[in-house]
């Protein structure tokens, strides 16, 4: 399995609002099309109404390496900038948990 966190601070409400918009027309087409992308969750963070989390849980690395070769994938890169005043990344290695496939 194979994991990461994405911290996106949004520019100001406007691009918190434009943003949002494109990461639901993106998840639509991940929905539909990535049968190894197990997890793909978009959170507000509570007191920060510019922040958004992404969680993503792949089947394995080649997975993910699949998700970004995605043509609606590689929109999403390019649009996002515009809306977006700083990205942080962590990629993750499960250990233990619950609700994932062999837990």
């Amino acid at each position: 399995m194979f994991g990461l966190v994405v911290r996106f601070t949004c520019k100001d409400q406007a691009s918190a609002e434009a943003f949002d918009r494109l990461v639901a027309q993106t998840v639509e087409k991940i929905r539909a099309h990535e049968p190894g992308t197990l997890v793909y969750t978009v959170h507000e963070v509570e007191g920060q109404p510019l922040q958004r989390i992404f969680y993503e849980l792949y089947a394995d690395r080649a997975a993910f390496d699949a998700h970004e070769r995605q043509d609606y994938v590689k929109s999403f890169l390019a649009q996002r900038e515009q809306y977006l005043s700083a990205t942080e990344v962590d990629f993750l290695t499960l250990r233990t948990g619950k609700g994932v496939p062999g837990e």
